[in-house]
């Protein structure tokens, strides 16, 4: 009682989902609720869409599909296709500021309340964003964020992120000005039991023909096979293409 109820978000390739993946709001939950301010009410999987451009990127009905097999098992998270079904890829603030008008909207329209935006204070729903340190660590990655982006997606909403590996989580806070400037909105949550499963290592697996039993969910490794994914051919795919960020926030910057 008198918890804020908050969403958490992750947006990403999926490509394939995997167990470290679905992993990261199980632990981002538990962070969240031991602060005693909050009730995490919600959990939502964003693949981005074919226009993102990456190399080896299988189509996003895949990855939406297998998200959804990976997922049946749980009460809190579900998958959503918006973002993946957007023309062109869409950048993470986008992203965010479309679930944030549609969870307001829906909390609004169950309680009839006003629209005024939600506040840390207002009991209404808030939305932060969920990644792993990985994801963090492309804060840095040159032409690839603009700083009024990451202004936003930490200022204004917040971000909860999961350790990974050697990547040192809080150090990436402290060498940016703007993470630094809204520390108090950054929940950093440590990973004590280790899982360094990597959606790339799957996927090279996959396409020498070893196993990757116990790294994906069964129901995801057998709609792989069903449908060929992660081939030779398929790595191939977005090979000679620029990753689309680079390209709009270059377009953009002109």
């Amino acid at each position: 009682a008198g918890r804020i109820p908050l969403f958490l978000l992750a947006c990403g390739s999926f490509n394939p989902i995997t167990h470290q993946h679905m992993r990261l709001f199980e632990l981002a939950r538990d962070q969240m609720h031991q602060t005693g301010l909050y009730r995490v009410v919600g959990g939502i999987v964003s693949p981005v869409s074919n226009g993102y451009g990456k190399h080896g990127l299988v189509a996003s009905k895949h990855r939406l599909a297998m998200a959804r097999l990976a997922l049946q098992s749980s009460d809190w998270v579900t998958v959503d296709d918006w973002e993946s079904q957007q023309s062109d890829w869409t950048e993470t603030v986008v992203t965010m500021r479309y679930h944030y008008r549609r969870i307001t909207a829906q909390y609004q329209q169950r309680t009839g309340e006003r629209k005024d935006p939600p506040t840390e204070n207002s009991g209404k729903p808030l939305l932060k964003l969920l990644c792993g340190a990985d994801f963090m660590e492309t804060f840095k990655v040159s032409g690839l964020w603009r700083d009024d982006h990451i202004e936003e997606v930490v200022g204004r909403f917040g971000l909860v992120c999961v350790s990974r590996g050697t990547l040192q989580t809080d150090r990436t806070v402290h060498e940016s000005d703007v993470l630094s400037r809204h520390r108090r909105n950054i929940f950093l949550v440590r990973e004590w039991v280790q899982n360094e499963i990597s959606a790339t290592e799957v996927r090279r697996a996959l396409r020498r023909g070893y196993s990757v039993k116990y790294l994906l969910p069964d129901s995801v490794i057998d709609y792989i096979k069903e449908n060929n994914l992660y081939t030779q051919d398929s790595e191939m795919k977005n090979k000679e293409i620029k990753l689309r960020p680079l390209n709009k926030q270059t377009i953009l910057q002109d």
